[in-house]
């Protein structure tokens, strides 16, 4: 095998429309090049872009699919096979289907900002590049500095889940060496090796090539989906499973109302991971213009399977009864009344294969929101190298799997409160991806933006007026007290504990940060310039500059 894939490209940090920014460290001879272009290298320098300049652009592998398939493991994790008797216990059946429905449509609503950004910025990066291109860098920083610790602890949390199963199907190794509790939990040693076991075994499939990764998360997609299916007829079918059993179809002590938005209200972290397209979009094999159609698919895939084991579970025993009783894992104890040993193997499986999705998809999105945030050098510029034999971005799948490593030591009940915590920044995601959309998109009377194709449309530019909307009530369901999903206070506290941090590396990265040109920054994150009319005047930042000017440094001018 050659040092480096033939697919593999690279484009220089040169400068957008009649100006052209310098590569570090010596002047760009060659035009700008447009979002997503770029020129066919060899090997290359082994310093890595950080020291040459360079930008290595990630192998276009992905088939729709695999990319499709990203999506829905990523949404669909162990809380569909863990938390039906939670939300049944909230809502009642009915309360629960109808608000992970509403969840599932609303989620649609966002898609169609991220969907139409990822067909016009198909870069790594996803809510992070389209942050920089509407708000600027600051605000980039802000929203990939949350999104950052929601994919990685995540992921994290995924890798407890298969812990935690381990706990039902083998406690005799999950349980094995007890350490010490942490906030109520019991830590294992066992446990903490099953999860060290799966982070590692994941971040090398992800380190192997984004086409092995793909594939492999179609095959559990595909098996996640059947096992599901197969529980759904099994417990109806069943004769001691019965549709009797869903009555009374919402909680009787529970207004049906406030239960359904109860419900509701989990949908950014229930669906998170639709937004993974997006992330790949660089790597798409086909056309970016079909990621919308992807998100929509991956969405009513996940709504269905959330319902379908909802569903399956107050159908195989009175789920009031399931509320009484002091269960380890509710769903499993019902699903086995129903259908006996045969029942609770093909919810193990499916359950196994929502948390291998969920590792591998957030796998793919945090290091790509590392990979983009090394290109803008918010972060140091390591992160932006791409491994040569394999074409992906292994610095910050390490980074990843490093910081995956020390959260099984803390125990789950902690790294709930982090992941709760987390929830919001998707929601300043959301917030951030459906304000660009609405500043792209134009009414249509209006005259289409010359750089950006298919933006005038009055139906979408209400869609994304309609998810900023929606993405807001998110946060304030999250924040505002009193809210039936107001965040917990120790999640509240580790929220200010990483914006402290956060604020702190800011400061300690801008000195840096004003050094570069927007021009630059540009280039690195979208491969070329932003559109005209969203670019800065002159002198608003430093190293900004428009018109016919040439840039000998990333943050020095001459006329």
């Amino acid at each position: 095998m050659t040092a480096r894939d033939p697919n593999m490209s690279t484009t220089r940090a040169t400068g957008p429309g009649a100006s052209a920014a310098a590569t570090r460290g010596q002047a760009a001879a060659a035009p700008a090049t447009t979002a997503g272009a770029a020129t066919s290298a060899g090997a290359g320098n082994p310093a890595g872009p950080a020291d040459t300049g360079e930008i290595t652009r990630l192998q276009k592998n992905l088939k729709p699919h695999w990319v499709w398939a990203i999506a829905l493991g990523s949404a669909v994790g162990w809380g569909a096979f863990v938390l039906p008797t939670d939300w049944m216990a909230a809502a009642g059946p009915m309360g629960a289907l109808l608000g992970l429905a509403i969840g599932g449509g609303l989620m649609i609503l966002v898609g169609v900002s991220y969907g139409f950004l990822a067909r016009t910025f198909p870069v790594s990066g996803g809510a992070f590049a389209y942050t920089l291109v509407g708000f600027g860098r600051t605000h980039a920083f802000i929203c990939a500095w949350f999104m950052t610790l929601g994919y990685t602890s995540i992921v994290a949390l995924n890798a407890s889940a298969l812990a935690l199963l381990g706990r039902r199907v083998f406690p005799q190794v999950a349980e094995l060496g007890y350490l010490y509790s942490v906030a109520g939990w019991d830590v294992y040693f066992g446990e903490v090796m099953i999860a060290t076991v799966a982070l590692v075994v994941f971040a090398f499939i992800n380190i192997s090539g984004a086409s092995f990764s793909g594939r492999a998360q179609f095959i559990f997609c595909v098996i996640m989906v059947t096992a599901v299916v197969v529980v759904l007829i099994g417990v109806i079918v069943s004769p001691a499973g019965q549709l009797s059993n869903v009555d009374p179809v919402f909680h009787p002590d529970i207004n049906p109302l406030a239960g359904i938005m109860a419900i509701v209200a989990i949908a950014p972290w229930a669906y998170i991971g639709f937004d993974n397209i997006p992330q790949a979009a660089e790597e798409f094999d086909f056309p970016a213009k079909k990621a919308f159609s992807l998100i929509v698919w991956s969405l009513l895939a996940a709504t269905f399977l959330y319902c379908a084991m909802i569903l399956a579970t107050a159908s195989a025993y009175p789920w009031q009864d399931l509320m009484g009783e002091n269960h380890v894992w509710a769903t499993a104890d019902a699903i086995m009344a129903s259908m006996g040993v045969f029942g609770l193997v093909l919810l193990v499986i499916a359950a196994s294969m929502g948390i291998f999705t969920g590792l591998n998809g957030f796998f793919v999105s945090g290091s790509r929101v590392l990979l983009a945030m090394g290109r803008a050098e918010m972060i140091p510029a390591v992160f932006s190298r791409v491994h040569r034999k394999y074409g992906t971005p292994h610095i910050g799948i390490f980074f990843v799997m490093a910081f995956c490593l020390v959260a099984p030591w803390f125990g789950r009940t902690a790294l709930s409160w982090i992941v709760d915590m987390a929830s919001i920044g998707f929601t300043f995601a959301f917030l951030y991806t459906c304000s660009c959309a609405f500043k792209l998109f134009r009414w249509s009377h209006q005259e289409d933006h010359a750089d950006v194709e298919g933006a005038r449309s009055t139906p979408r530019k209400l869609m994304a007026a309609a998810g900023v909307v929606v993405a807001i009530a998110f946060c304030l369901l999250l924040l505002v007290p009193g809210s039936p999903a107001q965040l917990t206070l120790p999640s509240m506290i580790a929220m200010g504990i990483w914006i402290l941090v956060g604020v702190v590396f800011y400061f300690l990265r801008r000195g840096h940060n004003r050094t570069l040109s927007d021009d630059y920054v540009d280039q690195a994150v979208l491969g070329g310039p932003r559109p005209e009319f969203l670019r800065r005047p002159t002198g608003t930042s430093a190293g900004t500059t428009t018109g016919a000017t040439t840039s000998t440094s990333p943050g020095t001018t001459t006329s």
